[in-house]
């Protein structure tokens, strides 16, 4: 499991501002159906943030029909893969030997397409993270100069799901930013990344043509038409506006390559079901720790701040922290340390098996805001309930130790439905208040506290 702790990088380079949350439960996907672009030739390149694992999800698509199509997916194996089925009958398959499973990290994937290639093995060509991939055995390349892939034809693409005749399906669950299809031209990866001094690989801006019916998502708008002002408005300058289906404004966020944001972590074992790009969760019928909500990212020094809300309080819902340091993730017991405020409008510090119940706030309701408060520099948390300070809960935190934030449905009778806001919210806020410069929050975090998110973890963690 991976919990990333204060400290980081801040990049001084190319930022990326905008990224799209895909929520496969909602089929949501982009589609466009362009003129006809290189059969032979192409690049795509795309950063993204994974959201479940172990699922098939395809990043681009096109095709006829199923026994007729070409998709760039994730396999259900965790693992890149290019498959097309055309008509000369032979299929096209190359696998990764890598896997992805880490649903807190952003990967940067260049598909490279080239059929003139004399070389069978330069045809097809994946990068991740600023390295090529290494293949898995008896991969299928195309023949010289095939150009009968749909990738590049006349028929419907999808981004974000595979996309055949009038059929969507195997949709992506997680976030994607930065995207680029270069008709006619194969590029390596140094066209959209570099390594930073830190040897981590970052994006760098694009300066070349996107070729003629090639497109650019930036993702920076918010309507639900397919032009310029759309969720999928191309930027490329080509006006190859993809349509949204079953996206939102609420999908435009900020959780991007160049500054991270916290989710609910999807390796913490439990009954429960996480959505919207893990910043959703509905309780299971466990009452034990492992069915809970907990962040990606951890603090062990600066102020931070995020806000839930309980769309639905059938369970009894607590919201908190937790140790990491020493947690026995996978015993599935009870055994942890934290400090929680209840939907009762108590509070609990809970040490080894339990605690004690004390008076606090008031009591929560549903749809109510949460906002929770953690000074990891002086061991005090606190929370605002719709904008109101309930005052210091606990103030003499051990700031030895490492925390994270926390929700969790602590009895089996009732399930709780709780959206988390770490800056990327789940939910329509009504105001739009940052922290100062990052974030989209429903109200304002105090003074000198900060967004979950890897740049404010730079400056303050």
């Amino acid at each position: 499991m991976v919990f990333p702790i204060a400290g980081g990088n801040e990049s001084k380079g190319y930022e990326i501002s905008n990224s799209l949350r895909f929520n496969d439960d909602d089929s949501a996907r982009l589609t466009e159906d362009f003129s006809s672009a290189s059969r032979q030739t192409f690049t795509f390149s795309t950063w993204f943030k994974r959201s479940k694992l172990g699922a098939t999800m395809s990043l681009l698509s096109s095709g006829t029909s199923n026994s007729e199509r070409t998709s760039l997916f994730i396999n259900s194996d965790d693992t890149v893969r290019f498959f097309s089925s055309e008509s000369d009958s032979v299929a096209k398959l190359i696998k990764s030997n890598a896997v992805l499973r880490d649903p807190s990290a952003w990967y940067h994937l260049v598909l490279r397409y080239d059929s003139t290639q004399s070389t069978n093995t330069n045809r097809i060509r994946f990068y991740l993270n600023g390295s090529e991939m290494d293949y898995q055995s008896s991969p299928t390349y195309p023949a010289q100069n095939n150009s009968s892939i749909y990738i590049g034809s006349d028929d419907t693409h999808g981004v974000g799901c595979l996309f055949y005749g009038s059929t969507a399906t195997e949709f992506f669950d997680g976030y994607m930013a930065e995207t680029h299809y270069i008709d006619g031209t194969s590029y390596d990866h140094t066209q959209f990344g570099e390594f930073d001094d830190n040897g981590v690989w970052v994006p760098i801006k694009y300066t070349g043509s996107h070729g003629t019916n090639g497109f650019y998502l930036q993702f920076k708008q918010t309507g639900t038409s397919a032009n310029s002002s759309g969720i999928g408005a191309d930027t490329s300058g080509n006006d190859n506006h993809f349509t949204p289906t079953n996206l939102a404004a609420t999908d435009i966020t900020e959780d991007t390559c160049t500054n991270n944001f916290a989710t609910f972590n999807p390796l913490i074992r439990g009954a429960y079901t996480l959505s919207e790009g893990n910043c959703k969760i509905t309780g299971g019928s466990s009452e034990t720790i492992d069915n809970s909500g907990v962040a990606t990212i951890s603090m062990d020094s600066g102020k931070f701040y995020c806000e839930m809300k309980p769309t639905d309080v059938g369970g009894n819902p607590l919201f908190g922290i937790i140790e990491i340091d020493g947690w026995n993730q996978g015993s599935n017991s009870l055994a942890f340390n934290g400090y929680f405020y209840k939907k009762s409008g108590q509070k609990i510090p809970y040490a080894g098996s339990g605690g004690s119940n004390a008076d606090y706030g008031s009591a929560i309701s549903a749809n109510d805001i949460v906002s929770l408060l953690y000074d990891a520099d002086n061991g005090t948390l606190s929370f605002y309930l719709n904008g109101s300070s309930q005052g210091d809960a606990f103030t003499s935190i051990d700031t030895s130790k490492t925390w994270t934030f926390i929700t969790w449905d602590n009895t089996t009778t009732g399930r709780s439905i709780i959206e988390a806001n770490f800056g990327n919210p789940a939910f329509a806020v009504s105001s739009g208040n940052t922290d100062g410069k990052y974030g989209n929050f429903e109200y304002a975090p105090p003074s000198g506290y900060y967004a979950l998110c890897t740049k404010r973890l730079a400056e303050f963690g």
